[in-house]
């Protein structure tokens, strides 16, 4: 995929347009371990991030610009869900078309929020690539780019189920800044990702089904393996139940992390 912000949304909409005109979605061949990105931002560890502080413009718009790289990796991770997995799901006997179509429209929503965050960030006299960021999510994938079981377990149903915990707060927090603006791009971000969650979980269980495995059993074994980070109260319990995420997904990693 392209690595150009402009030629990343115009992929994901090719691609999309394409899913919804009914087109065959075929595999692809070998992919490389590292999607093409622009030169900046420049990637750092990411304790060396700069503040998120919504007091300010500046601190806002590092906020936005932190949640941007986000949905911009996020756009790469959707699509290499579809085309490195999918020949895995028709393998099994599972719908690959469908499991393509899935994480295709899911790529095209992520590629959504990023306009939506970038056209924010150019309102507040900033731009994409202007503040240091990580590569977390990306070394997630790379980490869970063997085992489709593994990237759903990691992306969906503990990075982006992350999102539904903490969203909310910073809603709030914005609104209360008064930027109503800020606010509403990332009340968009939030409707959608119930439905990125769902998928994930539903994908998760339909595998888990086929192979014989107790999915609540399989998701702690492959946290375990594969997520390093820390997961602590509070939840959003009322958004990860209509992701269809029950509390023995997650709340023993809470216990855990609170012992």
């Amino acid at each position: 995929m392209a690595g150009a912000p402009s030629g990343k949304l115009a992929a994901a909409e090719y691609a999309d347009a394409l899913r919804r005109d009914g087109a065959p979605l075929g595999t692809a061949g070998k992919l490389p371990d590292r999607p093409a990105r622009p030169l900046r931002p420049r990637l750092v560890p990411p304790g060396d991030t700069p503040k998120r502080r919504v007091g300010s413009d500046e601190g806002r718009a590092i906020l936005i610009h932190a949640i941007a790289h986000i949905e911009f990796n996020a756009i790469d991770l959707a699509f290499d869900m579809a085309a490195r997995f999918s020949p895995e799901i028709a393998s099994i006997g599972l719908n690959s078309e469908q499991f393509a179509a899935d994480w295709i429209e899911i790529g095209s929503e992520e590629a959504k929020h990023f306009q939506i965050l970038s056209a924010r960030l150019n309102e507040l006299g900033q731009g994409y690539g202007d503040f240091s960021a990580h590569d977390g999510l990306w070394e997630a994938a790379m980490s869970t780019r063997n085992d489709v079981l593994a990237r759903l377990a990691i992306a969906p149903l503990i990075l982006e189920a992350r999102g539904l915990d903490v969203t909310p707060d910073l809603i709030e927090r914005l609104r209360k800044a008064g930027d109503e603006a800020s606010a509403s791009a990332l009340k968009v971000i939030y409707r959608d990702e119930v439905g990125h969650v769902a998928c994930g979980k539903r994908w998760f269980d339909a595998l888990c089904m086929v192979r014989n495995l107790q999915p609540e059993a399989q998701f702690h074994r492959l946290r375990a393996l594969y997520f390093a980070g820390s997961l602590k109260p509070p939840f959003n319990h009322e958004a990860r139940a209509r992701a269809g995420l029950p509390r023995e997904f997650y709340e023993p990693i809470g216990n855990e992390n609170s012992v």
